[in-house]
């Protein structure tokens, strides 16, 4: 039955593929010809950002962490007012396609190429380890019933988002989201509502379960050494979303194809107020699973991420809490996989060759993209470790520190203020690494935790490099050498 429904959505979604995608060409594929509805754009992003790891791993963070989650969601409020406000103006008054391309107007070229490869390579490892543990649960769920292997599944998922994306695009991608968010919203639910019947709990009842629950805890003020603590979690999220959205060429991509700024603030204010309810939801589902073990004297497993997965595929709340989990899965993994292909195919398009208007290039592009995620994906299997994907999940996130400083250091710093065009990938490699000495430092000397505020740190430290290296510049003047800049 699983397969059945699997297989009737995809279907659709090939339908609904194929209805935006009419007119094959490069500007419906990198900006849907900048006629998408904000409303689309908006409510599409959310399913983007809520990836098929959040699907599971939000719900068994409870254990941890209590609902403490929901401080960040609070933070990610002021984080998309500033993409409105301070970052769309730019990327529209410039009719960007790539928002990297700004960076080689107000630096130089080798900042350019700098701050796209960041983009490009966080994106690619960040992309193929959401499809590497979306991949594993399918899995194990229903694929390897089958008698399919795991290479052969991972290829056809892939096969599957290249096929219904190759020709649209951005411009398909746009309401195949929302499709897609409608479809992991409604799993959602309806999993609350099979271990609400199991559990014999009406609505008023399970938020009343919910809030006497000892993991119901959202506020941590009494411990500043937490990573829990609340301005550490408030403060992380806005900037989270400042970088991770605001800088992020697979989320921006989706706000440029607004006709005009104006439609595209609209859909990042609209945009900010989704995520509390729904990860409220998802908190919420959190408490109730680990209520219901307790209740039944179910033992779970160790690991938060596995515990939603164990209860769906256990068959212990029924049959439609595991069809409703397996689509849940499936519409995460395609909303933030196809936009992350799609965002790194312009990308490679636009920042690193050049050629914008190029079909056929763009195609090929695409394909390879295609197969390179297959590759990374392939390699974590050989590897066999989730302290592996522990790893890159902490590398990609490093890799937006970078990011946050090349670009608020040149839009608060005056024109005239260029760093040295040679220092920048030095810079934006180093500071990430000092980050890392730092962080291991204050823990070891002090006891302080950094949590997610090291993203800060890391901006700071790539803002100072780049504004040291003006000094150096004035250096080289002074000795008769001209820097060059490319």
């Amino acid at each position: 039955m699983a397969l059945i429904i699997f297989i009737s959505y995809y279907l659709l979604l090939l339908a609904l593929s194929r209805h935006t995608a009419r007119q094959d060409g490069n500007e419906t594929f990198f900006r849907a010809k900048r006629r998408s509805p904000w409303g689309a754009v908006a409510f599409g992003m959310m399913g983007a950002s809520l990836s098929g790891v959040s699907f599971v791993s939000v719900p068994g963070m409870v254990a941890a962490s209590d609902m403490t989650y929901l401080q960040m969601c609070l933070g990610f409020i002021p984080g998309y007012l500033l993409v409105a406000f301070l970052l769309l103006p730019v990327y529209y008054k410039l009719g960007l396609t790539s928002i990297y391309s700004w960076l080689g107007q107000r630096y130089d070229g080798i900042s350019y190429r700098t701050g796209a490869a960041f983009f490009l390579l966080s994106k690619l490892l960040g992309a193929a380890v959401r499809l590497y543990l979306v991949v594993l649960i399918l899995q194990r769920l229903v694929l390897e019933q089958m008698g399919i292997p795991f290479a052969a599944s991972a290829m056809l998922i892939l096969l599957m988002i290249w096929f219904y994306t190759r020709r649209g695009g951005i411009g398909t991608i746009v309401w195949t989201d929302c499709l897609q968010t409608l479809v992991l919203l409604l799993s959602l639910i309806l999993i609350i509502r099979s271990l609400l019947l199991a559990e014999g709990l009406s609505v008023v009842g399970a938020i009343e379960a919910v809030a006497a629950n000892a993991h119901s805890r959202i506020f941590v003020f009494d411990d500043v050494a937490s990573p829990q603590y609340f301005w550490k979690q408030f403060v992380s999220g806005a900037f989270i979303v400042l970088v991770m959205t605001g800088l992020d060429q697979d989320m921006m991509q989706k706000n440029l194809t607004c006709r005009s700024l104006r439609p595209a603030q609209k859909n990042m204010i609209v945009n900010s107020m989704l995520y509390l309810p729904a990860n409220l939801l998802f908190l919420s589902l959190g408490v109730l699973m680990y209520a219901y073990a307790s209740h039944h004297g179910v033992e779970l497993p160790p690991s938060g991420d596995d515990v939603l997965p164990f209860l769906c595929g256990s068959g212990m709340l029924g049959q439609l809490a595991l069809i409703m989990f397996t689509l849940g899965i499936v519409a995460a993994a395609f909303s933030s996989a196809d936009s992350a292909m799609t965002a790194l195919t312009t990308s490679l398009c636009i920042d690193i060759w050049h050629r914008e208007t190029d079909e056929r290039l763009r195609r090929r592009i695409h394909a390879c993209v295609i197969a390179a995620t297959l590759a990374v994906i392939l390699l974590f299997r050989i590897v066999n470790s989730s302290s592996v994907i522990n790893a890159v999940y902490l590398i990609a996130s490093y890799t937006y520190g970078p990011l946050l400083g090349l670009f608020t250091y040149g839009l608060i710093m005056p024109q005239r203020f260029r760093p040295l065009p040679k220092a920048v990938p030095f810079i934006c490699v180093s500071a990430p690494l000092l980050s890392y000495a730092i962080s291991l430092g204050t823990q070891t000397l002090f006891g302080y935790q950094f949590s997610y505020e090291l993203l800060l740190v890391n901006g700071f430290l790539t803002m100072l490099g780049l504004h040291l290296s003006r000094y150096l510049t004035n250096i080289l003047y002074f000795c008769g050498t001209k820097p060059t800049i490319s």
